[in-house]
């Protein structure tokens, strides 16, 4: 059995009347949350369920019981109940009466212009009892008073109700008995997804892009979990490889058995910048589907994703697409329906943990995002949270909902994406436009990014005039070092390799768009030319 894509449509429509029929959401401090209540689709119980994953789990997860005293706070729905049993402090000693906090409304853009302005911009406050005000004067469904004390593993039930309503709209998953869990970001929640999956004592391997982010390899390496690196091209992890190496498994001549795990960044991929087409995501799918391997989707940049990018006229100015995005023209079904689709998407069989982050779309500081996987999976993590992170930040999660449920809704939020969006594509054609001008093509190539924050440099390490005198990681340091005295950094390759001890594909370099100018993009490009120009003796 396949998909090509989700079974049913949720809109915001949908949402705001399932809401208005359900009324007021009462949650106090640390509520039990009903996950199933806050879903939209109302056929969702008639999809299949997921399957089981009891053989994928490690001794370490299945091992874990539930925290008793977080399980106590169910007895605390009676309303006359009082409570002796948990250490919630009084939300009296909470020195904090209110936070404020001046936001873009979206009305006139998303700048910060804007957002200093009286039309496109308003401070809000979130008061410490704003969920305990009277029926007739409500305020917020969410404060400060239950935010700010200890919660449940899996996030308060106000912001667990947006994540729900979103991953509905941009995923519509499959099966009936999917569930999410708040995370303290994607680095967090990979650390948790490792120890539940892997297994020490068994020698699990991990199987992950050839070239990876190197926080995740370094995540995986303490653990006692080696990584086989997957062979990649412009469309990043190659399904057909993928199968070979699942196929011709030896586990003696390996010793380990064959790997049931998949670690893969889909869209704009740490750190080639590669983006899945559908067609690639399905074929993987199905390779994983064959072999019954786990795949953990990390998808950091999944909005990030943006049209191609098309070299500038010379002597054409760049035209900003910033500077032509109009909130009020784009619609959430005509952004999302311009993303290349999901793995929970196409998933079927409760196969995929997908973990999404606030930190590339708004803050990273927020350390917040969530899980989404069967609830056989979540309810597994949530025993992990309990006794690791004890879940999301609450200064995170009060001021989270405020913005995006109370200020901009869903809808808002979509626009918020779409600037975004507009940003990065922006800040990608001014890196690119530099490598258009100053780079030596005859050394170095590339394949424009199609998502995400990072460009990856090829460098043709056979033209080198020491090509047969120094290995490939001395060309690659030689370049680095050019690099630094010349006042730019970029990162090396090699960092990134899945498997330290195989010799490299190639030689390649990571630079990023994130967050310098367009000034010193064009110039660091310049430098970096410069560099690599000297190396070769051109």
């Amino acid at each position: 059995m396949s998909t090509s894509g989700p079974r049913y449509r949720i809109t915001v429509a949908d949402i705001e009347a399932r809401r208005k029929k359900e009324g007021r959401l009462v949650a106090a401090t640390a509520a039990v949350t009903d996950i199933d209540s806050f879903k939209t689709y109302a056929g969702w119980k008639d999809l299949p369920k997921a399957k089981r994953w009891d053989s994928h789990l490690s001794k370490e997860s299945a091992s874990r019981g539930p925290c008793v005293l977080k399980s106590a706070a169910k007895y605390l729905k009676r309303p006359d109940m009082i409570s002796l049993g948990g250490g919630l402090p009084t939300p009296e000693h909470f020195p904090i009466q209110s936070i404020s906090m001046r936001i873009a409304t979206g009305e006139t853009g998303f700048t910060e212009a804007a957002a200093a302005s009286d039309e496109g911009g308003k401070t809000v406050t979130i008061g410490k009892y704003d969920s305990t005000q009277p029926a007739e004067n409500p305020v917020s469904e969410y404060d400060i008073a239950v935010g700010l004390n200890y919660g449940q593993a899996i996030g308060s039930s106000q912001m667990l109700r947006w994540v729900i309503e979103h991953t509905e709209l941009v995923c519509t998953p499959a099966y009936s008995d999917w569930s999410v869990s708040l995370t303290v970001g994607s680095t967090s929640a990979l650390d948790q997804a490792l120890r539940m999956f892997c297994d020490r004592e068994r020698n699990d391997m991990l199987l992950t892009e050839e070239y990876s982010f190197s926080s995740a390899l370094e995540t995986a390496a303490p653990l006692g979990i080696r990584v086989v690196g997957v062979s990649m091209d412009e469309q990043g992890l190659l399904p057909e490889r993928l199968d070979e190496i699942l196929s011709g498994w030896d586990a003696a001549a390996r010793g380990a058995p064959k790997p049931h795990v998949l670690y893969t960044v889909p869209s704009g991929q740490n750190p080639t910048g590669a983006t899945q087409s559908l067609e690639r995501r399905l074929a993987v799918y199905s390779v994983c589907s064959k072999h019954n391997v786990f795949i953990l989707e990390d998808e950091p940049y999944y909005f990030l994703q943006m049209p191609a990018y098309e070299p500038k006229a010379a002597g054409a100015a760049r035209v900003d697409p910033l500077s032509t995005y109009e909130p009020a023209a784009l619609s959430t079904d005509k952004f999302l329906d311009s993303l290349v689709p999901t793995y929970v998407s196409l998933d079927y069989e409760g196969r995929v943990m997908r973990m999404d982050s606030f930190s590339k779309v708004l803050v990273p500081g927020s350390r917040m995002g969530w899980v989404t996987a069967s609830s056989q999976i979540i309810e597994r993590y949530i025993r992990h949270t309990e006794t690791c992170t004890q879940g999301a930040n609450g200064f995170s999660q009060v001021m989270l909902f405020e913005l995006l449920n109370n200020s901009w809704g869903h809808e808002g939020y979509i626009k918020w994406l779409g600037h975004i969006q507009a940003s990065y594509t922006g800040r990608r054609d001014v890196l690119l436009d530099a490598c258009e001008e100053f780079l030596p093509k005859e050394i170095v190539s590339w394949t424009p990014p199609t998502a995400g924050m990072f460009h990856w440099l090829g460098v043709d390490q056979t033209k080198h005039p020491k090509a047969k005198e120094l290995s490939l990681l001395a060309l690659e340091e030689e370049i680095f070092e050019r690099c630094i005295e010349k006042g730019v950094l970029v990162a090396r390759g090699s960092w990134f390799a899945a498997e330290q001890d195989k010799p490299l594909p190639g030689m390649f370099f990571r630079a990023t768009f994130a967050a310098a100018s367009a000034e010193k993009m064009t110039e660091a490009i310049r430098r970096f030319g410069e560099a690599v120009r000297e190396s070769y003796g051109l």
